[in-house]
């Protein structure tokens, strides 16, 4: 998808997910585009189901994102900061952020989740913490260490682990729903730039629905 369509798309998922009476007007306007090309792109995040459409009163529609639109929204995002100069200097901040907390909260041994830049850059902040980087979880591993640190493709396989940092930059929300079934939620840490929503907020059913 080219990188237009890719900031079109998370610039309408932003806009439901911070209010879900958004307007498509409001949204074009926020974006400087098109009001007919917002409706375009509402009708195929409907049709992709990464947004939900229900009436709401005085025939005005409410927007909810899905979990795959949450999903989405947190893939999208983690391109776009990739892409982005700034990327290096928020993620070396929040990642020094991260591994203060768990030196706080007496965490030294972390595993990180996901092989990246973003890994990368994880692992030249510890070297300024008493943490101890015990490996990379990751499900395509391949038993090539990343930067000296194994990789394994389930927690087990790294030994007792005190937290774990995302560090995934392709799909990271899949990547955090799914150490939910590992370790306790506050033991799983990410930077805010992923765009991480820990508890996605679903539409409330109508009643008799």
């Amino acid at each position: 998808m080219p990188e237009e369509q890719n900031e079109i798309t998370l610039g309408l998922l932003n806009a439901v997910h911070d209010n879900s009476h958004v307007t498509q007007r409001s949204v074009a306007q926020e974006l400087g585009v098109a009001l007919g090309l917002v409706n375009a792109y509402l009708k195929r995040c409907v049709k992709k189901g990464y947004i939900k459409v229900r009436q709401a009163p005085a025939n005005r529609y409410a927007y909810y994102l899905t979990p795959a639109g949450f999903a989405a929204k947190s893939r999208l995002t983690a391109h776009y900061l990739s892409q982005s100069l700034t990327f290096f200097r928020n993620a070396r901040q929040e990642c020094s952020e991260i591994l203060a907390t768990c030196t706080e909260r007496n965490w030294p041994r972390i595993a990180l989740a996901g092989t990246s830049d973003l890994a990368e850059i994880t692992i030249l902040c510890a070297a300024e913490f008493p943490v101890q980087l015990i490996g990379v979880l990751d499900e395509t591993a391949d038993g090539i260490p990343f930067f000296g640190l194994p990789v394994a493709d389930i927690p087990k396989r790294l030994g007792s682990i005190d937290a774990v940092v995302v560090t995934d930059l392709t799909d990271p929300q899949s990547i955090y729903d799914g150490l939910v079934a590992h370790f306790p939620a506050e033991r799983i840490l990410a930077p805010g730039i992923l765009g991480i929503v820990r508890n996605p907020a679903k539409p409330r059913r109508k009643e008799g629905a």
